[in-house]
């Protein structure tokens, strides 16, 4: 299983960032591998600062293996490989966009997760909203249409911030450990929801990254980012389980914007 994982996913990664890069002039993806000192494995930062589109954005990769599985009581092997990726950009117009892919193993079971959502920081366009949420639907109902719905509700649930009642942007799909017992059907799914995703995403940035913007709008985006970062510092289960499973914290915390304000 891991030898199709694991290929796809590294695929996967370079794609994206081939295409992120394609919208940059003025920036380089900086490379960073690290080694995962509580365990087995390691994996990359991939990120870029400072560009004319993207202000920061990271796409990672991760492949590690342990000997007692993050926040579970009982003790036994895991391996746990994904990709993930966020983007923060220059222009206020352009939306934040999070992916992440992933595959676990235990001695007990193994699951995929993963999902893409779209968090717009002040300035939300219906077309970019039902883009982004038309790519998922239709790439998902090739393979049973019960999904979009159900993977649907899953992000406006999880992708909610409690604190501030209302959901971190304009949602997406999200779902975690899904098995259903047909691993290849699932490993199809998978693999849909990581090859489609570039598609839900870069027809929306060719398009915003190139509108004009104000000092005033990029303070608005600041104040929408700082609610981005409570919720991934508050309540974001891929954070904890970084932190618990002795991930490289710099890796994990590529998420947060390079600048926001309270």
């Amino acid at each position: 299983m891991r030898t199709r994982v694991v290929p796809f996913l590294k695929k996967l990664r370079e794609e994206i960032i081939a295409s992120f890069q394609t919208l940059e002039s003025e920036a380089n993806f900086q490379r960073d591998p690290w080694d995962y000192h509580a365990g087995e494995g390691g994996g990359e930062i991939g990120l870029i600062r400072g560009g004319k589109a993207f202000e920061k954005a990271a796409v990672n990769f991760s492949e590690v293996s342990g000997t007692t599985f993050p926040g579970s009581d009982g003790k036994g092997p895991f391996f746990a490989t994904g990709v993930s990726l966020i983007t923060h950009m220059q222009n206020p117009h352009s939306p934040t966009v999070h992916f992440n892919i992933r595959y676990i193993e235990t001695p007990e079971k193994s699951w995929f997760g993963g999902g893409y959502d779209l968090t717009p920081m002040g300035f939300s366009y219906e077309e970019d909203t039902q883009h982004f949420h038309e790519v998922a639907k239709e790439s998902l109902d090739q393979i049973d249409p019960v999904l979009y719905p159900e993977f649907s509700q899953n992000a406006k649930e999880y992708f909610y911030i409690p604190h501030r009642k209302k959901e971190r942007g304009v949602g997406g799909i999200f779902f975690d450990h899904y098995f259903t017992g047909d691993w290849d059907k699932d490993f199809l799914m998978w693999e849909t929801v990581g090859t489609t995703f570039l598609d839900a995403i870069m027809p929306i940035y060719e398009k915003r990254i190139h509108v004009p913007y104000s000092q005033s709008e990029k303070e608005v985006q600041w104040k929408l980012r700082g609610h981005y970062a409570e919720f991934n510092l508050a309540y974001d289960r891929g954070t904890k389980f970084g932190f618990l499973s002795g991930g490289n914290p710099e890796a994990i915390l590529c998420s947060m914007p390079p600048v926001a304000t309270w």
